[in-house]
C-alpha cells in the first residue's frame, strides 16, 4: 500500500497461560504490522490463537494466571508496559474492540444508551444532552433504522444483527485509530454479515483507522481484508496481501484452508478435509513445523527443526522450508502415474 504507516508494531510477542501450576504459550513469537487506512485479516481454525493476539492488545489479560513477553508498540508507546490505569486512557479512546459475542458483551440490565455513553463518560467532557446527540448519530452511522427507539432498548429487545451493529457504535463512539474485530459476522446470515462489511469499511475510510479483522471465514476475507495473516498453532505461518494470500499461497496450511472451501469450477462435490486437529496447548511442539503431523505424508527432512519466515516476493513470508516441494496426496499420484 502507498503512503502507509506503521502505527501499530507488534515484536515477538508470545502470550501464556497457566494450567495446573505450569505456563504454556497459546501466541508464541508474534510478528505483525498494522497500517492506517487497512483491514488486516487473521485467519486460521478455532484454537489457533487469533483471539488471544486481539486480547493481548488490549490488555485483558490477568497477569497472575498469564505471562506476556515482547513489545506491543502503538503510535510510539510500548503497551505492555502501561500500567492498567494508562491502558484503559487507550481501551475506547484509541483502540476499539468489536467483542465475538455481543449478547455477552452488553450489560442486560443497561440501555443500549447508557452503554455507549460509558464510553464518552470516560474518555469525553461532553454534556448530557451532547453524548445523547452523539450517541443517535453512532446508532444511524452503523445502520440503526430507529436510533432514537433502539437508544432506549435493552439488549435482548434487539435482533443478532442491531445488537452486533450496537457493539460497533460502542467501538467507534471515540473514533479510535485501531479497531480489533473479533469474528464480527459470526452466526449473522449472510445478508446481515454483507451490511456489517459495509458499516466496517465504511468507518475505516471515514476515521483513516486501521481494523485487525479476525475471522475463520475466508469468504469474508476475500471481500474485505487489504492484508491477510495466517495464523496456526500460536504462530503467524504465512502473510502478504489478499491477493498473494489467495492467488499464490504457499504454506500447506494456507494452502489446506483454500482448498477446503467450496470451488465453483471443482466438478467434485467433495470438499477436502484438513487431518487431524489443532494441538492442545500443553501439547504444542516447540520444534520442528507445527503443521507437520497433519501433513504426514511429507517427509521429516522438507521441514526446519525451528521454521523462521522466508520472504518469497515483496511483503509476501512464510513460515518453514516444508512450502517448496508440497504438494497434496492426490497431486502426488497424478505425477507418479504420469512418470
Amino acid at each position: 500500500m502507498e503512503n502507509a504507516t506503521n502505527f501499530l508494531n507488534i515484536k515477538d510477542v508470545s502470550t501464556a497461560f497457566k494450567i495446573n501450576g505450569h505456563f504454556y504459550d497459546a501466541i508464541s513469537h508474534v510478528n505483525l504490522q498494522v497500517h492506517h487506512d487497512e483491514i488486516l485479516a487473521i485467519v486460521g481454525e478455532s484454537g489457533c490463537g487469533k483471539s488471544t493476539l486481539a486480547t493481548t492488545i488490549m490488555g485483558l489479560h490477568d497477569p497472575a494466571e498469564t505471562q506476556i513477553s515482547g513489545e506491543i508498540d502503538f503510535e510510539g508507546t510500548d503497551l505492555l508496559k502501561l500500567s492498567d490505569d494508562q491502558y484503559n486512557d487507550y481501551r475506547g479512546a484509541k483502540i476499539g474492540m468489536i467483542f465475538q459475542d455481543p449478547l455477552s458483551a452488553l450489560n442486560p440490565l443497561k440501555r443500549i444508551e447508557d452503554q455507549i455513553s460509558e464510553v464518552m463518560d470516560y474518555h469525553s467532557d461532553l454534556s448530557k444532552e451532547e453524548k445523547h446527540a452523539q450517541v443517535l448519530k453512532l446508532l444511524d452511522e452503523v445502520g440503526i433504522v430507529n436510533p432514537q427507539r433502539t437508544a432506549h432498548q435493552f439488549p435482548h429487545e434487539l435482533s443478532g444483527g442491531m445488537r452486533q451493529r450496537v457493539i460497533i457504535a460502542i467501538a467507534i463512539a471515540c473514533k479510535p485509530d485501531l479497531i480489533i474485530a473479533d469474528e464480527p459476522t459470526t452466526a449473522l446470515d449472510v445478508t446481515i454479515q454483507a451490511q456489517i462489511l459495509d458499516v466496517l469499511r465504511a468507518i475505516q475510510k471515514e476515521n483513516h483507522a486501521g481494523i485487525i479483522l479476525i475471522t475463520h471465514d475466508l469468504g469474508v476475507v476475500a471481500e474485505t481484508a487489504d492484508r491477510v495473516a495466517v495464523m496456526y498453532a500460536g504462530q503467524i505461518v504465512e502473510q502478504g496481501t489478499a491477493a498473494q494470500i489467495f492467488n499464490t499461497p504457499e504454506h500447506p496450511y494456507t494452502r489446506s484452508l483454500l482448498r477446503s472451501m467450496p470451488q465453483r469450477d471443482n466438478e467434485n462435490d467433495d470438499l477436502y478435509v484438513i487431518q487431524g486437529n489443532v494441538p492442545s496447548l500443553q501439547k504444542m511442539p516447540q520444534t520442528g513445523d507445527r503443521f507437520a503431523p497433519r501433513i504426514p505424508w511429507v517427509p521429516a527432512s522438507a521441514h526446519e527443526e525451528h521454521p523462521t519466515m522466508h520472504e518469497v516476493s515483496p511483503g509476501h513470508e512464510v513460515r518453514c522450508t516444508c512450502y517448496q516441494n508440497f504438494q497434496f496426496p492426490d497431486q502426488v499420484q497424478k505425477g507418479s502415474v504420469t512418470e
